[in-house]
C-alpha cells in the first residue's frame, strides 16, 4: 500500500499547533512555523498550560509567572508570523489525557478547521528523556485523540455541537520528533534567525542560556545531516501522519 505524500504547503490554508507549554513550539518547530507563515498559511497556536511552573528567578512571585509566560509566548509568536493564540489554562506540570482536555482541544480544532495539525510526540524517547516531559506526552496524546476520533465525530462532546461547532476531520498531523524517528525534514536555514528571536522572547526561560545559539545550531545541524542536506544547513524534524 502506497503511503500518501504529505500535503504541499500550497494546499494548506490553515494550520494549528497544539503544545503543552509556552516555548515548546519555538524550540521544536519555530523555523518551520516561519516557513509556513511566509508561504501564506494562517497558523494558530493552542497552549494547554500557561507554563506557570516554569521560570528561574526566585524573586518573581509565582502568581505572576502565568501572565509573564503568556506575554512571552505572544511576543515569540509574532516573531514567526503568528498572532492567533488560545491558552487553555490547565495547570503546568499536572497535565493529563483527560476527556476535558480532549474536548477543549477538539473545540479549538472545530473552531479553526485546520488542514494541518502540529503536535508533540505522545511517545517517550528513552534516548533523550528531556524531550519527554509528562506534559508533552499528555498534550500529544490528547491532541491526536482530538484529531481521531473526537473532533470529526459529531456525536462526541455534544456540548461543542450546542456551541455551533461542526465536526472537522484534520487531514494531516505533523509530530515534532528527533532525526532518528523523522520521515520529514524542513530546511530552516533561512528562517533560523526568526526562530532564535522567538526563543529569546521567552526571557524567563532562555535569558540565562549563554549557549542558546550554539545549542540550537547543534540540534538543527544533526537534523540537516540526517536529511542529507549540505553542510551548514539547518533543519527541523517531524513524523507526518495522514489522518484524512
Amino acid at each position: 500500500m502506497t503511503r500518501p505524500e504529505p500535503l504541499p504547503d500550497s494546499a494548506v490554508e490553515r494550520a494549528l499547533v497544539v503544545v503543552a507549554h509556552p516555548d515548546d513550539v519555538d524550540f521544536g518547530a519555530g523555523g518551520t512555523i516561519a516557513t509556513w507563515t511566509e508561504a501564506g498559511i494562517a497558523v494558530s497556536y493552542c497552549l494547554c498550560t500557561d507554563g506557570d511552573a516554569g521560570g528561574f528567578d526566585p524573586d518573581v512571585p509565582r502568581s505572576d509567572i502565568a501572565g509573564i509566560r503568556r506575554d512571552e509566548q505572544t511576543a515569540a509568536a509574532k516573531e514567526v508570523g503568528v498572532d492567533d493564540l488560545t491558552f487553555l489554562g490547565y495547570p503546568d506540570g499536572r497535565l493529563t489525557v483527560s476527556v476535558e482536555l480532549r474536548r477543549d482541544i477538539s473545540r479549538v480544532i472545530r473552531g479553526k478547521r485546520p488542514q494541518r495539525l502540529l503536535i508533540q510526540s505522545p511517545e517517550r524517547n528513552w534516548e533523550r528523556i528531556y524531550s519527554s516531559h509528562p506534559d508533552h506526552l499528555a498534550a500529544g496524546e490528547a491532541a491526536i485523540s482530538a484529531v481521531y476520533p473526537d473532533a470529526r465525530n459529531p456525536f462526541a462532546h455534544l456540548e461543542l455541537a450546542a456551541e455551533g461547532l461542526e465536526a472537522w476531520a484534520v487531514p494531516e498531523v505533523w509530530v515534532m520528533t528527533t532525526a532518528d524517528r523523522a520521515d520529514r525534514f524542513v530546511d530552516v536555514t533561512g528562517t533560523y534567525e526568526r526562530k532564535l528571536a522567538a526563543l529569546r522572547a521567552h526571557v524567563s526561560q532562555t535569558s540565562h542560556m549563554d549557549d542558546l545559539d550554539a545549542m540550537l545550531r547543534g540540534w538543527l545541524g544533526i537534523n540537516a545531516a540526517a536529511a542529507g542536506y549540505a553542510e551548514g544547513r539547518l533543519a527541523e524534524a517531524f513524523k507526518v501522519v495522514n489522518t484524512a
